[in-house]
This record gives C-alpha cells, sequence and structure tokens, in this order.
C-alpha cells in the first residue's frame, strides 16, 4: 500500500502534502464516482462505435445499406441523442443520479441487443434512433458530477481519464468485431457483426446495477452509505474554498443567469467547431481502410481503426498533467487546432506519400484527445454556478451533436468516399475559426485577470457576471482579432 501511495504522489494524483483525511476521501470518490462513470461512459461509445465495425464487417452487405443509408443510420441515432439533451441534464441535477444514470443506460442496453436482431434498414434506423435517446443522460449527466467533486488542480486529470473511456470503448468495439467476425460468424446462424451487439449488451447492462449501488450523486446532493458524514461535509467544503459554489436549484432564472455569462458565448462554440473539425479520424478514417483491399483484410481493418482512438488516449492524459500541473490551458488548445489545419490540408490534398496520409488520420485522432481540457476549461470559467455549468455542457453538447448530425450528411457523405474533399475542405476551415475561438478565450481570460490584480481580487467571475457594456466592447475587439486570424489561415486552405 506503501509503494501505491507513493506511485499516486509521484504521477501527481494525490499531491504530497494533502491532509491524510482529505486524501483518503479523495480516494473514494474517486472509487465510486470515477470507476461507474468511466465503465458507463465506455460502454456508450462500446455500442455507438459498434455500428460503424459492424458496416465494414458484413452488416452493409447483408441489409443492402447502399448509398448515404449509413449518414441517415448516424443522422436517426444523432437525433435521438439532441432531442432530451438540456430537459436530461436538468434532472440530473433535481434527482437522483445514481437511480437515473443506470435507469436510462439499461434502455440503451436493451435497444443495442435489438440493434443484433434487425432484418431491414428501416429497422435499424429505428433502433439506432433509441440508442441515442436512451444514452442523452450518459456524457454530461456523469461530467456534471465529476466536476462537484474535484478542485481545479485534480479536474482536469479525472476528466481525462473519465474521456478516454470514448476511445478506448472505440477502439474494444474493433478489436471486438475482429474477434466476433473470426470466431464467432455463423454461430447459432448469426452473422459476426450481429454477434457484436449481442456481447456490447452483455457487457452494458451488469454495469448499470454499478451505478445503482454506488454512484454518489453530486457533493452538494449525495446521500451515499459509503461517504461518513463528515467526508461528506469536507467534500463540499473543499471545493467552495476552491471556487465551486454549492447548487443554486433549478428554476426559471436558471436561464437568465446561464444567457447573462459572457462565457456562454465563448466556449460553447469552442467545443462545438473543435468536435465538426474531427469528423475524419473516425468514420473517414475506416472506410479509407476498407478500400486498401489488397492491403488489409476485413479483421485488419478493424484492428487498425483503433489506432486513431489509441493516440488520442495519449494526448488526453499527457495534456492533462501538464495543463493541471502549469494552470493553463490556451497554449493545448492552440497547439491542437494548428494540428487539425495541417492534417486536413493534407487530407484535402488527397495524393500525397502513404504514410503522410496514415499519419494525418492518426494526427486528428491525437488532437481528439484535447476534448477534456476543453471540459475543463469550460468548467474552471463556471466553477461559481453548478446549473449554469451543468446547462452550458449539455448546450456544447448538443449543438456539438446537432453539427454532428447536419455537417455530415451535406460534407460527408459515404457516396463519396474514401476521400470525402469537400468534407476535407470544410474541416480544414472550420480548424482554422477554431483556432480564432481560442485565441480569444485566452485574450478575454487575461484581461479579466489583469482586471482583478488590478482591484485586489482573485478574478473569479460573480455568479451574476453579465455581458455589460465593457465586456461588449471586448467581445466586439477580441470577435475582429478572431477574424484576422481566419483571414490569414484561410489562404492556406485554398
Amino acid at each position: 500500500m506503501g509503494l501505491l501511495v507513493r506511485f499516486a504522489e509521484f504521477i501527481k494524483w494525490y499531491p504530497r502534502g494533502m491532509p491524510a483525511a482529505e486524501r483518503r476521501l479523495v480516494f473514494k470518490v474517486d472509487c465510486l464516482v470515477l470507476i461507474y462513470a468511466c465503465l458507463s461512459f465506455f460502454t456508450k461509445y462500446l455500442d455507438v462505435s459498434a455500428l460503424t465495425n459492424a458496416y465494414v464487417s458484413g452488416m452493409k452487405e447483408d441489409l443492402h445499406l447502399t448509398g448515404n443509408r449509413l449518414n441517415y443510420i448516424n443522422a436517426a441515432y444523432e437525433v435521438g441523442y439532441v432531442v432530451f439533451q438540456v430537459p436530461s441534464n436538468i434532472l440530473v441535477t433535481k434527482y437522483p443520479a445514481h437511480y437515473y444514470l443506470p435507469a436510462v443506460e439499461i434502455f440503451w442496453g436493451i435497444f443495442t441487443l435489438g440493434t443484433a436482431f434487425v432484418s431491414t434498414y428501416e429497422q435499424l434506423v429505428v433502433m439506432r434512433f433509441f440508442v441515442g435517446l436512451s444514452s442523452t443522460a450518459c456524457y454530461i449527466g456523469c461530467l456534471t458530477v465529476i466536476s462537484s467533486w474535484y478542485k481545479k488542480n485534480e479536474l482536469g486529470r479525472r476528466n481525462a481519464l473519465f474521456w478516454c473511456a470514448n476511445p478506448l470503448g472505440t477502439m474494444f468495439a474493433g478489436y471486438l468485431q475482429a474477434a466476433a467476425y473470426t470466431n464467432l460468424n455463423g454461430h447459432s446462424g448469426l452473422q459476426g457483426w450481429r454477434w457484436l451487439f449481442i456481447i456490447c449488451t452483455v457487457i452494458t447492462i451488469p454495469i448499470a446495477f454499478v451505478g445503482f449501488f454506488f454512484f454518489p450523486d453530486t457533493a452538494d446532493t449525495t446521500t451515499t452509505r459509503w461517504l461518513s458524514d463528515s467526508e461528506k461535509a469536507l467534500a463540499k467544503s473543499r471545493i467552495e474554498a476552491d471556487g465551486f459554489m454549492p447548487s443554486k436549484g433549478v428554476n426559471l432564472g436558471l436561464f437568465k443567469r446561464c444567457l447573462k455569462r459572457l462565457d456562454f458565448y465563448i466556449f460553447v462554440p469552442l467545443t462545438v467547431i473543435f468536435f465538426t473539425c474531427l469528423y475524419g479520424y473516425n468514420t473517414p478514417y475506416i472506410l479509407w481502410l476498407k478500400s486498401q483491399k489488397k492491403k488489409y483484410s476485413i479483421p485488419m481493418v478493424n484492428n487498425l481503426g483503433t489506432v486513431s482512438s489509441a493516440v488520442g488516449v495519449v494526448t488526453a492524459i499527457s495534456v492533462s498533467y501538464y495543463t493541471d500541473i502549469t494552470g493553463s490551458r490556451w497554449e493545448a488548445a492552440l497547439l491542437a487546432g494548428v494540428v487539425c489545419v495541417f492534417s486536413n490540408i493534407v487530407l484535402v490534398v488527397w495524393k500525397v506519400p502513404y504514410g503522410l496520409h496514415f499519419f494525418s488520420y492518426l494526427a486528428l485522432g491525437a488532437a481528439h484527445g484535447i476534448g477534456p481540457l476543453l471540459v475543463t476549461w469550460t468548467g474552471e470559467a463556471l466553477a461559481d454556478d453548478l446549473e449554469t455549468r451543468s446547462i452550458v455542457f449539455a448546450v456544447q453538447n448538443t449543438l456539438g451533436e446537432v453539427a454532428g448530425l447536419v455537417v455530415p450528411l451535406v460534407a460527408w457523405q459515404v457516396s463519396h468516399a474514401p476521400s470525402f474533399r469537400g468534407g476535407f475542405i470544410w474541416a480544414a476551415c472550420i480548424s482554422a475559426l477554431f483556432l480564432g475561438n481560442a485565441v480569444l478565450i485566452a485574450l478575454v481570460q487575461r484581461s479579466r485577470k489583469n482586471r482583478a490584480k488590478g482591484l485586489g481580487t482573485t478574478g473569479m467571475a460573480s455568479e451574476e457576471t453579465a455581458i455589460s457594456a465593457g465586456d461588449k466592447n471586448e467581445l466586439t475587439q477580441k470577435n475582429t482579432l478572431q477574424v484576422a486570424v481566419v483571414a490569414n489561415d484561410h489562404p492556406e486552405v485554398k
């Protein structure tokens, strides 16, 4: 145990000098919150990613998924995912998360099982819609709970660990499909791709019961039996001392508070733009691998398709450690933007050396790894208002999913595979816009910090921070800079 403690101190998971009672509390919170959140998010992406792996492993031919039908199937999932996003996250802050989140996980497990037995394109569309609808609460719900328990210098690494369940789920779906195709194809009269959805369900539903028994809700509302009264009090006091304020309640004033925050208008576009410019690392990458029929068998396509997700895991962990230690988030965001611009331009050109082509897909996967940093950056800016933070997370995710629904139907039509020229042109342009948005936020936060120093305060925005005349002026000036940044980058895209 002493060796484990020393290792945790070495990697700065539990800093040296942390009081024993606080260390014990954080360890218990890690076990209660992170384990279920990571497992739940893992199964969500396991079930979601299974579709693409199934598509390249026989589903396309068995269900006659010609033309752009894969786009429409993915769109059905996105519609289901989007329609309940904001209401679902309000429910997470109002009702016990340890009942709500596991319950919806059971439902998406059931609909994943239903996917294994569809026989028509129409049935598949319906099943994917309900998988999306029932999995709405997972990401933002877990994220809201996680952000209520940890201090700022702890949150980046925990968010990164939670987020890594996304690419790990995607990777594991590829390995499972390769194994199912090799070992179960035709067993009991079922094709290998159908076995993938059955196996996903067998993994998903038991994990929901872990949440019922162990997930502790938010620090402000928890009634868990796994923490003592003194530990619950310590959990609240330590995050309040770090600037994270307790719940203010859900009422009509919540949306007014949210819309008054300048942070709403600069952080929501940041994440929506970012995840839109990364689409190439996922489905287009796998379809490109499938087009290399002389190089790769179906099991190899499924296995190699996981590599872009694997590099994202490495990025997420390393970037979260660096930014937690330095306390600065903007440098990593700028670097990711540069990588996205470069990689998407390479894939627009298309006829480049094979190694550079492969590298560009993997670089997009690596850039995807700063996703948890953007979430942490947003959460810190809204530390003083739990419900506003929850709403902003939900709006970010909702608009990101809407973009994920609309943009592929226009720019990433499967009939244009594997080159997707229009898609990569779009992604290169939007990557330049992401760079400008990141610069804007960095300058706004530096301006706030300088103002706070002049006033002798901590720089934390008050709960009722409004877009005053000064803020509007500041935003207008920074928007001018943002346009200039994009304009400078735009010739490269052309």
